[in-house]
């Protein structure tokens, strides 16, 4: 053997489904930024020798939403290529820690240096008094966990502890929150791309958030106070991608429209595009109020920002405050998604089921009153979910109240507490009915008239989109952000604790499945394009019309159901009016001075 060697073995971990098989697919959706950042980390640490100049550094990545992971696999090729490892799971959300700690034993078994660090890790690190008793019994095994930000060099002294066989048991650099600008490209290698829908990548441009939102673990794993890359930091995390064929990207930013650097960056983009002819596409999320920044919209889509991920969260004014999320003003939501449209931009929404005040009845009325007074696309639906790393976790454990225990279930596509109002059936009934009334037949066509109605609408986008997300929930069971196209299931990875499948019994029922549901897709899909081409066919599609889309005045505008029928509307508008009236005569009183 070749004690000349280091390997460095990132792996993006997955999470298991209801019946404990880890979530993969032939294509995934998203690409994991960890991933790419932590990659772009550790090739700057081998290009500077971080171990030496004789010994040679090994980078593997594993996305597992995409590729299977085999433990021993992977330790039999460490072993016949010679020299030490480092296991690293990166990235780690709070419903993947089960999946990572069921790999980490296996690595742990062959004897191979693990350490696990992401949000989860961070999160509890940074909110709770004492570790949970699933992490100190993983660290007591001897996994190790990195909490915090990877940037400045700090990859380096794990590296270090992991060849001299001293791997600390929790590196804390979570009171250090590290600069980003100059830090090396988050770059993929080509072949985790070409395993993503659309071949995309992603990285980040900005960290921290200054909100308070309880539901938020960002603002503790993060912080508050916001850190950026640079203009020049972006245009060369293009030209790195770009020279390896990847054009598309999620900035995956939590909300660039807080960037305060925001205009140089777009400005930059706009060079490569319009100066150089870089033929590249964007996905951003923003706030509520990003249209009340001049010029961001028509900058964000002249850079090529094609979707645009928005924090709705809710349209109860209440709930809202309830929530912190103070910054979300109900009264802004149909001027600011009517100017993503006219500047041709797919617009996502993330709605909360399960604030303090729902009820199955009210959750059902403010969706109708969304797809009726809101020019929305895509709207996806979350239940309100005490992640490990949030202020609303840390009020319920200090409590004692009642959360489950099973991590894997805390994907926000599952119930985990219990609701002061619903019963547990009725919580479920209305997210499972918010996804149903959304995504019916009826309003497919509604949101695929107002698209085509636009010169800028792209019809056909919002149907493959629209589908995405339809069959994602209907017939995977996954939340369309973690789904794929054609499920992959192995029967040896079942999660620790379940049988092992006899292969008469797996097999026959895994390729059943498969069968039905495309069957199913088929059909659903079809029907569908029974609607498209009925819309694109209609000779009076550019003259369509409905509430969502047509101009209003303040006077009708306060009519809205939006305004009238939720709790603090009214007030919400009431306020809104006086705020406009304050701003309005400052103006006045500064023009006549």
């Amino acid at each position: 053997m070749d004690a000349k060697d280091f390997h460095f073995v990132m792996i993006k971990p997955t999470h298991y489904d209801d019946n404990g098989y880890p979530i993969q697919w032939l294509r995934s959706a998203i690409p994991s930024n960890t991933l790419a950042s932590l990659n772009g980390l550790a090739e700057a640490a081998r290009e500077r020798n971080a171990l030496g100049e004789d010994v040679r550094i090994h980078l593997h990545t594993y996305d597992e939403t995409n590729k299977r992971v085999r433990p021993e696999k992977i330790a039999r090729e460490i072993r016949r290529s010679g020299g030490k490892a480092l296991i690293a799971l990166v990235g780690v959300q709070s419903n993947q820690f089960p999946r990572a700690t069921d790999l980490a034993r296996k690595f742990m078994k062959e004897g191979l240096a693990t350490a696990i660090g992401g949000f989860h890790v961070s999160g509890c690190i940074s909110m709770l008094d004492e570790m949970p008793e699933e992490m100190v019994t993983l660290q007591n095994e001897g996994v190790a966990y990195f909490a915090g930000e990877a940037e400045d060099r700090r990859l380096d002294q794990v590296f270090r502890d992991a060849w001299a066989g001293d791997l600390k048991p929790l590196y804390n650099f979570m009171t250090d929150l590290p600069s980003l600008e100059g830090e090396p490209t988050p770059i993929l290698p080509t072949k985790h791309i070409q395993f993503t829908a659309g071949s995309h990548s992603s990285f980040d441009l900005g960290r921290g958030c200054p909100y308070q939102c309880s539901f938020c673990t960002i603002i503790n794993v993060q912080g508050r106070k916001s850190r950026f890359r640079s203009a020049d930091d972006l245009e060369q995390i293009i030209r790195d991608n770009y020279a390896q064929g990847i054009d598309r990207f999620f900035i995956t930013d939590d909300n660039f429209a807080r960037n305060r650097e925001w205009e140089p960056l777009f400005d930059r983009l706009i060079h490569l595009r319009e100066s150089e002819n870089f033929d590249i596409k964007f996905i951003i999320q923003v706030d509520t109020l990003c249209h009340k920044i001049e010029n961001f919209i028509e900058k964000a889509t002249r850079a090529g920002v094609n979707r645009v991920f928005i924090g709705l969260e809710n349209i109860n004014p209440d709930n809202l405050l309830a929530a912190k999320k103070r910054q979300n003003k109900i009264t802004e939501y149909r001027e600011m998604l009517q100017k993503w449209r006219d500047h041709g931009a797919t617009t996502y929404a993330g709605y909360i089921i399960g604030f303090p005040g729902d009820t199955k009845e009210a959750v059902l009325r403010d969706i109708e009153i969304i797809k009726n007074e809101l020019p929305l696309d895509l709207l996806e639906f979350f239940y309100l979910t005490p992640l490990p790393g949030s202020e609303d976790h840390k009020v319920l454990l200090s409590k004692g109240t009642w959360m489950d225990p099973d991590l894997n279930k805390y994907d926000l596509n599952h119930r985990v507490s219990h609701h002061p109002k619903m019963s547990d059936q009725e919580w479920e009934e209305a997210y499972r009915e918010a996804w149903s009334t959304y995504y019916s037949d009826d309003h497919i066509a509604t949101v695929l008239r107002r698209a085509a109605a636009h010169k800028k609408g792209r019809p056909g986008n919002k149907l493959f989109l629209m589908m995405w997300f339809k069959l994602m929930i209907e017939y995977e069971g996954v939340h369309p952000l973690e789904g794929g196209y054609f499920r992959l299931k192995f029967r040896r990875d079942r999660r620790s604790g379940l049988p092992v499948e006899n292969p008469l019994v797996f097999y026959p029922r895994y390729a059943w499945e498969v069968f039905t549901k495309h069957l199913a897709c088929v059909g659903v899909v079809w029907r569908a394009y029974r609607i498209y081409k009925k819309v694109k066919a209609s000779p009076d599609r550019k003259a369509y019309s409905d509430l969502a889309i047509a101009p209003m005045d303040a006077a009708s505008e306060a009519d809205l159901a939006m305004i009238k029928e939720t709790r603090g509307g009214t007030d919400a508008a009431a306020k809104s009016a006086r705020d406009a009236s304050i701003v309005k005569a400052a103006k006045e009183k500064a023009l006549a001075s």
